[in-house]
C-alpha cells in the first residue's frame, strides 16, 4: 500500500480490524460504527485525512461506549435491601483520567449508608496505579494486603477497598458504609471473568 506507512493508514486499518470485533459484540450500533469508519475511509480516499480521522476517532468513541457498557455488566448486583444507581457519563469521566473505559455505581442503604464501586481499565491512572498495587511494600503502605479468592487487593484504614485486575483493570469500592459491607462489595465481583473480557 502506498501510503501504508502513514499514521491516517495505520489508525484506518486499526480501525477496520476492531470493526468486526465490535459488530459481532453489538450488533444495534454497529451501523452507526460501521457508517463512520467507511465515512473515513472515503474521506481518506478522497485527500481528505483531517476528515478521515474526525470520522475514525468518532468511530473509536462508539467502540470505546461499547466496550464501557461490557465492563457495567462486571458491576455486582445490590445487595439485599439495598438499591444500585448506574453511573453516566462513563466517557467524559473516562477522558478526565486519561482515556480508557469507565463504568461505575452508586449503591444505597436504606439507613442511607453508600458505596461507590468503579472500575476503570486501558487508562493512564490504571497504569500508574497498577505499580502501587504491583508493589508489595507500596501495598503494604497503602493499607492492609487481603485476598479475595486470587485477587489481592489492599484495604484502606477507611476500609476503602482497592484492586488491579490482570494488570489492566482497576476497581475501587469506597464509600461511608462500613468496611465489612465494603469489602462484602469487593468479594461479589467475578474478577475470573474481568480478568478475561
Amino acid at each position: 500500500m502506498l501510503f501504508a506507512h502513514r499514521p491516517a493508514a495505520r489508525a484506518l486499518r486499526a480501525a477496520l480490524f476492531a470493526a468486526p470485533l465490535a459488530l459481532s459484540a453489538a450488533p444495534a450500533a454497529a451501523d452507526e460504527v460501521e457508517d463512520a469508519i467507511e465515512a473515513g475511509l472515503e474521506a481518506y480516499r478522497a485527500g481528505d485525512v483531517a476528515l478521515a480521522k474526525e470520522e475514525l476517532d468518532f468511530a473509536s468513541q462508539l467502540l470505546a461506549q461499547q466496550k464501557a457498557e461490557g465492563l457495567s455488566g462486571f458491576l455486582p448486583a445490590p445487595l439485599d435491601g439495598w438499591t444500585r444507581e448506574m453511573g453516566d457519563g462513563q466517557a467524559m469521566a473516562a477522558s478526565m483520567f486519561g482515556g480508557g473505559i469507565m463504568a461505575s455505581a452508586d449503591y444505597a442503604a436504606p439507613d442511607g449508608a453508600m458505596v461507590t464501586i468503579q472500575m476503570m481499565a486501558d487508562n493512564a491512572m490504571v497504569a500508574s496505579m497498577g505499580a502501587m498495587l504491583g508493589n508489595p511494600a507500596a501495598m503494604g503502605a497503602m493499607g492492609k494486603v487481603i485476598r479475595v479468592g486470587r485477587q489481592k487487593a489492599v484495604q484502606t484504614p477507611e476500609g476503602d477497598v482497592q484492586a488491579l485486575v490482570a494488570n489492566r483493570v482497576l476497581v475501587m469500592v469506597e464509600g461511608d458504609a462500613p468496611a465489612e459491607v465494603k469489602l462484602d462489595y469487593f468479594k461479589a465481583i467475578d474478577f475470573r471473568a474481568l480478568g478475561d473480557m
